[in-house]
């Protein structure tokens, strides 16, 4: 498919109601408003062409950059280009997953995201933090810094609820990711999710919600799948 061909399959895919949800949610235009599972009947397509992969980010079209995501070859991608990516992030949705998911399959998943959480930009901080929540969702344990992600579960205890509005819901995901699939500070991370309790953030005119930590993974330990990692996080 040339990169016309997409984005004409796009917009006949898009809804007004569809539009209307993501509008109620910080979506920025252009975009057509695409249901996710309408999107994925593109993916396989898509995925032959790297380079038309790129060129769907770069619109600036929501609909064309979450396509880009699920269609990106995470291995192959480089710094500079996922570096550009979380710059063109406009609205939280781009920044906490097309971007973070991305990046947490890419060969520079804890390099940037370290990078990106102590920046001053609230989107950039947001899709570092994902960034990291999603990396020990799929990295073994034996490969994850440990004495690292001790110190951001330290700086989440401090200042989770002084922080910018969507980056407390991702420091709220990163506690309860780490508790699920971090085995060997599973018992740290619930102390974490203890100490900080309910994370406030304004999700605007809609129906979600910030999952309480402490809950979350008390569920998740009653299914008895701590430490059980996901293939993949790009969905």
């Amino acid at each position: 498919m040339t990169f016309d061909e997409v984005m004409q399959a796009l917009e006949a895919m898009g809804s007004e109601q569809t539009k209307s949800t993501y509008l109620r949610h910080g979506a920025m235009e252009p975009f057509f408003g695409v249901k996710i599972g309408d999107m994925k009947k593109l993916v396989k397509e898509v995925k032959k062409d790297q380079e038309l992969v790129y060129k769907l980010y770069n619109s600036g079209n929501y609909d064309a950059m979450y396509l880009a995501g699920l269609t990106v070859n995470p291995k192959s991608i480089t710094k500079t280009t996922l570096q550009h990516w979380v710059k063109q992030a406009n609205w939280y949705s781009p920044a906490e997953y097309t971007v973070a998911n991305v990046t947490a399959e890419s060969p520079f998943a804890r390099e940037l995201a370290m990078e990106w959480i102590g920046s001053p930009e609230e989107l950039i901080a947001v899709a570092g933090w994902s960034t990291y929540a999603n990396y020990v969702t799929i990295a073994p344990d034996e490969q994850l810094d440990l004495t690292e992600i001790r110190k951001l579960l330290e700086q989440v205890r401090q200042s989770v609820h002084g922080e910018r509005n969507r980056v407390r819901y991702v420091m709220n995901t990163f506690v309860i990711c780490v508790a699920s699939y971090v085995v060997p500070l599973t018992v740290e991370a619930k102390a974490v999710a203890e100490a900080i309790g309910a994370v406030k953030v304004d999700v605007g005119n809609t129906a979600c919600k910030v999952p309480l930590a402490s809950e979350y993974i008390a569920k998740i330990e009653a299914k008895g799948t701590i430490g059980s990692k996901k293939k993949t996080c790009i969905c």
